[in-house]
């Protein structure tokens, strides 16, 4: 009993949150889940009134050491929160009555102070080393109250909690974390299985996906999941899984969910309440216990070493004095066209040398000032390499320290052989480390990574040089960040850092306990970066969570097998499928469609039914045919900059707009804008027309403002753009938007437009006053010669609709604008629409999927899942290849060391020559998929195996050792090391998948391969678990 709630602690205790056990134990009593036990058929009856108060609450993770509440209140006492307790309940009882559409995330206000607190707990379980926060002292208080009532139930029925995180050296970091302080801790990753039986369970994601899948007996007796670092939803591989967990968990399981960076919290929230029918209380705090200070750093000399402009302060104030500054310092050793507002556009590129008298520069300033450790973050494993090797003659530590480092160093490595002890990154990841550098990136060796984090986590390394993934990965703050750069390569170009990534890494800064405040700065190296980029940076919202949910095989086939959730159910309550609860809507307009006189139809109004389905006609036939031309390679480049387009949204309305800036993302193209707006309405946008008032007439015409011209600069989507007009102006866009943004600032803010932007607001109101009722288009056929059938009759189709608008009489009745019938009932007909299964998003896409699994006979006629679909459910990845490849026998006549050789293709990620026997039924499933309609071209579908490192796997499971085969390429070794953990991943589906097939012999010669590569530094076991 005690263990199991000491676990339950340390979940929060560790990372200094206190305030878990009071959801913990209002859940036990008040959510009612739990009234019958797992296993029994009769429980206990609570009271309904404060049924599932506290059943999920979404926690945020703070941008420091410790776990931190996140969003607004907080009771200050039991009786005050059995009060709103009471008081919630009776709103949604009336909510409910009144028809009004229930909420079900819930803000929580966390700003009651609590002075009697150690009063209240005299004796706490766990002892801090510093001051709790207001909102973690209300939590220990009110958890004491239910304690020994919690401690019953724990006894009488025990339970399960899992906490996940996105990567795998998190987890082993957590594990240590928690075993270090309380036993009952397991781990359970791709390749370790520790105590699997404990009560505490910490795995990745994946992992308890699979669980869920294959109805694991851990989930009979789960109470709680624990979502770490739950913004990885928004990563466009990864991010599905966090999706199918959180549908497919049972009702009986409570959900935390920590994360820092969640603008949209409340949506996220709102929509995991209404899968799960519970309300979500959303807890958050903007305040940081240890504040930020951002600086801007121009030294590159002895002379020059002091140059640090304070940009941004410990309050959230943005110095314009401290950006000037800074362009001052820099004036003499930059060119004169970035005095102003910084080097836009200058090259930030540098040479090896200036990087080096950079780096000695600061590092030497900073160590003066003890404002180590540093966490240089450096966005480029070469460059982090190149940055360390640089600093030879830079030595930050002492004889003690020197001695200390060596002794843990030694320690840590003895468990290698000792050939692999004298590895060139071991040895030069030595010498670092006794300087007090040290370098933390994927192509570092996993165990060495471990080294480093400790020692950096004992103050023994004072600066490493890190990758992004060390603010994801390691929770290790430090007193000061230093940015190399701003600008980051995202897989299809450079851009700079988002406010999210940006506030994910300078959170490092500031140790609580420790510093007063955090240091952050970020480096001028050639010239000083852009204001309006900086303050978007460091004051802009995080990127908002985002669905990226998609189909997979292996999805399909296991719910398909499981029969407990249809496909199109899973589909139905995904993320991006959030705005389908209109249940409450719908009613409203059944109602009001029967208070409402019937349809008129006589005299001019006989044709009103005819009119109506031909507007909707020609509305559906306009937004394809714009959709086509905006998807075209024409079309696109006729969205140059200077390009008049047409722009509709929920902020405007056929406003018109000039282009000034296309992004060079082609996944998210954006087209940042001038539109014009009414005076005043900047901010909203501008269009005060609205065609919600009567959606039933067919407008073209262009937005005049009743006032005063003013503008707005937007960054567009496509299905902003309504129409792409063959007007073009001639506008100087660097002006405009350097501008803009200058007087977004409010030191600027009430500085008069310049003359650019007047010239081009100008021009843009004498077209629309010159065009009130439309403005000509580019025609698809004639101007961007788009050929294709559909197009072609699209075209004509709009045209002759257009026409025979000219022929309706009900457009003369003085009464044609009252007939709102049609109007709702329009729009009832669209929500009955998106409530369907007709209108989700991937069902055309599902609909191809399973006609592939058909033609390849994964599944019947009816659905049924057959042999090859039981097979394809054990893989995770490259389904389908492994399958055709299992039941072609191509891995038969193999070797051990062969077959692993082959699979290698399947986890290495750098390219290189292919290997036909593989590439033949690649190119077979590629086409195949493009036969039945699916996006993915068989290309690409091959590109994604990789040979790159089939002759070092080959010779690893001959047994050469792991120095030998480091000198078989150029990859660096921790990218080799982590290929061949996961081919051991794929080596066992592979195993699994044979004896469901009943090939023995493939089975144990899957093992026997799996068994040759398990060895030396590959799989040496992670210092956080021993």
């Amino acid at each position: 009993m005690v263990q199991r709630s000491a676990v339950f602690q340390e979940l929060w205790f560790s990372a200094h949150v206190v305030y878990f056990f009071i959801y913990f134990f209002l859940y036990i009593f008040l959510s009612g889940l739990l009234t019958v036990p797992p296993g029994l058929k009769a429980g206990m009856d609570f009271s309904e009134t404060s049924a599932a108060l506290f059943l999920s609450p979404l926690l945020k993770r703070s941008r420091s050491s410790h776990w931190s509440l996140c969003t607004d209140t907080f009771p200050p006492s039991s009786s005050s929160t059995a009060t709103k307790i009471e008081e919630g309940a009776k709103k949604t009882k009336e909510q409910e009555k009144e028809g009004e559409k229930k909420r079900w995330a819930i803000p929580v206000d966390i700003t009651s102070p609590c002075d009697d607190f150690a009063k209240r707990i005299p004796d706490p379980a766990i002892k801090w080393p510093f001051e709790l926060d207001v909102f973690q002292k209300q939590a220990v208080v009110f958890k004491s109250h239910l304690l020994p009532l919690c401690l019953m139930f724990s006894l009488a029925f025990p339970s399960r909690t899992i906490y996940t995180s996105p990567i795998k050296a998190l987890s082993n970091q957590k594990f240590r974390d928690f075993k270090n302080t309380f036993g009952d801790v397991g781990l359970l990753t791709g390749d370790v299985q520790l105590n699997p039986e404990a009560s505490c369970l910490i795995m990745t994601t994946e992992i308890l996906r699979s669980m869920l899948y294959n109805g694991s007996e851990v989930i009979r007796d789960l109470e709680w999941v624990i979502f770490d670092e739950v913004h990885y939803i928004n990563d466009a591989e990864r991010g599905v899984v966090w999706e199918e967990v959180l549908i497919m968990l049972p009702e009986h399981v409570s959900i935390i969910l920590l994360s820092a960076t969640v603008p949209n919290a409340l949506e996220f929230s709102e929509w995991i309440g209404r899968i799960k029918k519970r309300n979500i209380y959303v807890i958050s705090t903007v305040k940081r216990p240890v504040p930020l200070e951002h600086h801007l750093y121009t030294g590159n000399s002895t002379k020059t070493q002091k140059e640090l402009f304070l940009l941004l302060d410990a309050t959230g104030n943005f110095l314009t004095k401290g950006y000037y500054a800074a362009v001052e310092a820099k004036k003499e050793r930059t060119s004169k066209h970035a005095q102003s507002f910084g080097a836009k556009n200058t090259s930030q590129n540098t040479s090896t040398n200036q990087d080096r008298a950079v780096w000695l520069t600061l590092l030497h300033f900073l160590s003066q000032r003890e404002q180590t450790p540093v966490v240089a973050f450096t966005f480029s494993r070469t460059r982090c390499d190149d940055n360390a090797r640089s600093l030879a003659s830079l030595d930050l530590t002492n004889s003690t320290e020197k001695s200390e480092i060596h002794s843990f160093f030694q320690k840590s490595l003895s468990r290698l052989r000792g050939g692999d002890r004298q590895l060139p990154q071991i040895m030069l990841m030595r010498d670092l480390l006794k300087r007090g550098i040290g370098v933390h990136h994927s192509g570092i060796l996993p165990i060495l990574k471990e080294v480093i984090e400790m020692l950096f986590s004992e103050g023994l390394v004072k600066v490493l040089f890190a990758t992004e993934t060390f603010a994801m990965g390691v929770n290790m703050p430090a007193r000061t960040v230093v940015f190399d750069s701003i600008r980051k390569h995202d897989g299809t170009g450079f851009r700079n850092l988002l406010p999210g990534e940006y506030i994910q890494m300078a959170g490092r800064a500031g140790r609580r306990g420790l510093d007063a405040t955090g240091t952050v700065i970020i480096l001028c190296k050639t010239s000083v970066h852009d204001m309006a980029e900086l303050h978007t940076m460091m004051l802009g919202k995080p990127t908002i969570l985002q669905s990226q949910f998609r189909l997979t095989y292996t999805m399909i086939l296991n719910l398909l097998r499981v029969e407990a959730l249809r496909v199109t159910d899973m589909m139905r309550r995904s993320f991006s499928e959030s705005h389908r609860d209109s249940q409450v809507l719908i009613a409203e307009l059944r109602k009001s469609l029967s208070t409402l006189p019937p349809l008129e139809t006589e005299g001019q109004l006989s044709d009103l039914l005819s009119y109506y389905h031909t507007i909707t006609e020609l509305r559906i036939t306009t937004q394809a045919l714009q959709r086509t031309v905006l998807e075209s390679v024409n079309g696109l480049k006729a969205l140059s900059v200077g390009r008049v387009v047409v722009v509709s949204n929920v902020q405007h309305t056929n406003a018109l707009g000039v282009v000034l800036q296309v992004s060079s993302d082609a996944v998210n193209r954006a087209f940042t804008s001038l539109v014009i707006c009414e005076k005043g309405n900047e901010e909203m946008g501008g269009a005060t027309q609205t065609s919600s008032a009567t959606p039933h007439l067919y407008r073209t015409a262009l937005f005049v403002p009743e006032g005063p011209c003013s503008h707005t600069v937007q960054k567009l989507k496509l299905q902003d753009i309504s129409a792409i007009t063959s007007k073009t102006l001639k506008v100087i866009p660097e002006r405009i938007i350097d501008n803009y943004n200058k007087r977004q600032q409010p030191r600027f803010r009430l500085e008069p437009p310049g003359q650019a932007i007047s010239t081009a607001t100008q021009e843009l109101l004498r077209l629309a006053e010159s065009n009130p009722g439309g403005i000509m288009a580019l025609d698809p056929v004639n101007d961007l010669h788009l050929k294709s059938v559909d197009v072609v009759e699209g075209v004509m189709r709009q045209r002759a609709l257009q026409e025979s608008l000219r022929d309706f009489k009900c457009t003369h009745s003085p009464t044609f604008s009252e007939q709102e019938r049609m109007c709702l009932q329009e729009e009832l007909d669209q929500l009955l629409f998106l409530v369907s299964d007709q209108s989700l998003t991937l069902l055309p896409e599902y609909h191809q999927r399973i006609k592939v699994l058909e033609k390849l006979n994964y599944v019947d006629g009816a659905g049924a899942v057959q042999l090859k679909g039981r097979v394809a459910c054990q893989i995770s990845s490259h389904e389908l290849l492994l399958t055709e490849l299992l039941f072609e026998n191509t891995l038969s006549p193999l070797a051990p060391e062969e077959s692993a050789a082959l699979l290698s293709c399947l986890v290495f990620t750098q390219n290189t020559q292919c290997i036909e026997r593989v590439l033949g039924v690649a190119q077979r499933i590629g086409e195949l998929q493009m036969d039945y309609g699916i996006a993915q071209t068989a290309e690409d579908y091959v590109s994604q195996l990789k040979f790159g490192l089939t002759e070092v796997v080959y010779c690893w499971a001959i047994g050469m050792p792991f120095a030998e085969i480091a000198e078989l390429t150029d990859v660096q070794e921790g990218t080799v090391v982590r290929c061949i953990q996961r081919l051991d991943e794929v080596l066992k589906e592979v195993r699994q998948a044979a004896r469901i097939v009943g090939d023995s012999v493939l089975g144990s010669k899957m093992e026997r391969a799996s068994l040759a590569i398990r060895r030396d530094i590959v799989f040496t076991a992670s210092l956080y678990t021993h």
